[in-house]
């Protein structure tokens, strides 16, 4: 009797939709090449764990009206280091999951591992290597400095036993949650069903006894989380460490967070004896040369609780193809042609035989609309080769128009140009209203359409790139 191959179905890497046949368009949430291959569950009904209840989760067994509902107030806890204190919100909230992603080498394990170490000095912690060794683990705490009785080190990859090892720690590093499996499920580690499951059935652990789990993610080729998207939506606080493995400053940012704010930034140095915060980033993301070279612009950009000023760096140069290049680093793609379009319309400024190359220092991400006139001032400036005043900043959104509006947070942007030096400020006239009492202590230059930008930075001479 020939044995029966064991069942599978495919799984939606994004929605958690399933299909027992492939398709290359997910019914469920649209999307292309997401689904992926998965053995059915195969756990006898009497080996199904319960299904658990909200009290043990930290909830009710009946409804409540909500005057009668009771909570407590968050616990924080410092992880001893300033920046991911301040990118937490204050600093760890018990009973949590944090999940943090980034490229390989760029450092997670090193942070955490840090962290642990200080966690260690008042509280038991548990760090479960699932990729590496005890004495790999070890041989990295032995170059950061690290040795305590409180640290626990765990080699483990099944999720039942990490479970059963938990004893009385408080404070939980899962090193990565991909390389973690449970027994209940017959898949592999890693996939779909694996990644949901386990930070589920973690989840359910956190709220319920009131430990606190970091997890380690590892991201795909184009910069996500690996795993399926509900991954994030299990988790209290994501986190992104950002940087390029040559270079010694990271960025860590919250994408998520639901103790504090999003889009909180964190600047870290990487040094041989670990990882240091980096409390004073007033030049991180400034060159040396600029206000010397054109196509150069600095923005002061809110990220969180902070501002923090950024160079923005444009080459322009003549194409040697039939169809000129827009290369991004740092900002939107789509952003940098629709502003590239707005400059030719609204202000004459060709770029239709021109490479166009824009790059924000520091491998810093600008995702919000103010950055919009500062890279219309960086274009421009390498447009007509004058390069813009050191101590200028620019900020503001720009309309298809060439209207330039106002924006969130300007009197914080003008107080950290007065803070950091910066004589000059070009911003939406409709944010002078907040910003006029800077007025005595840096020239405020009002604008409501990109033109008069272009104007009052005289940035007037056209480049031809046939000269």
């Amino acid at each position: 009797m020939a044995i029966k191959a064991p069942a599978s179905q495919f799984v939606c890497a994004e929605c958690g939709y399933t299909t027992p046949k492939w398709l290359g368009k997910c019914p469920g949430c649209g999307n292309f090449n997401t689904l992926q291959e998965e053995l059915v569950k195969t756990a006898d009904a009497g080996k199904k764990a319960a299904r658990p209840a909200l009290s043990d989760m930290g909830g009710f067994s009946k409804a409540l009206p909500l005057s009668k509902v009771g909570y407590e107030k968050f616990k924080r806890v410092s992880s001893g280091i300033g920046e991911f204190d301040t990118v937490l919100g204050g600093g760890i909230v018990r009973g949590s999951l944090v999940l943090l992603g980034g490229d390989p080498g760029i450092g997670k394990s090193t942070l955490l591992t840090q962290v642990s170490a200080h966690l260690a000095g008042g509280h038991k912690v548990l760090y479960v290597s699932a990729e590496e060794s005890c004495s790999q683990v070890k041989m990295r705490c032995e170059r950061l400095g690290i040795d305590s009785d409180n640290l626990l080190l765990l080699n483990e990859t099944c999720l039942e036993d990490v479970e059963a090892s938990l004893a009385d720690a408080e404070f939980v590093v899962i090193d990565s949650i991909q390389a973690v499996y449970t027994e209940a499920l017959s898949s592999a580690s890693g996939s779909v069903g694996q990644v949901r499951e386990c930070a589920a059935r973690l989840m359910r652990i956190a709220k319920s006894r009131g430990i606190t789990f970091f997890l380690i993610g590892h991201v795909t080729k184009e910069g996500a989380l690996a795993g399926p998207k509900v991954l994030e939506h299990i988790m209290d606080t994501v986190l992104y460490f950002e940087g390029q493995q040559e270079e010694n400053f990271k960025l860590l940012r919250a994408v998520k967070n639901r103790f504090g704010s999003v889009q909180e930034v964190g600047v870290f140095e990487m040094t041989e004896t670990g990882i240091r915060s980096v409390s004073d980033y007033s030049d991180l993301f400034l060159s040396e040369s600029r206000g010397v070279a054109a196509g150069s612009a600095v923005t002061p950009s809110e990220s969180g609780n902070r501002c923090m000023n950024v160079e923005i760096q444009t080459l322009i140069s003549k194409t040697a193809y039939g169809l000129p290049r827009r290369m991004t680093l740092g900002i939107d793609y789509n952003k940098l042609v629709v502003l590239i379009a707005v400059l030719e319309k609204r202000c004459g400024i060709p770029f239709y035989t021109s490479d166009v190359y824009i790059n924000a220092m520091g491998g810093i991400k600008l995702n919000e609309p103010s950055v919009d006139l500062a890279v219309c001032a960086a274009l421009a400036s390498a447009a007509s080769d004058i390069p813009i005043d050191k101590y200028t900043a620019v900020f503001g959104e720009v309309g298809l128009t060439g209207e330039v509006r106002s924006v969130t947070y300007a009197e914080k942007r003008v107080n950290e140009c007065v803070k950091t030096g910066f004589k000059t400020v070009v911003l939406p006239a409709k944010n002078m209203k907040t910003c006029e009492k800077f007025k005595d202590r840096i020239q405020l230059v009002p604008v409501n359409y990109v033109n008069q930008m272009v104007k009052a930075l005289n940035l007037r001479a056209p480049f031809n790139p046939q000269a």
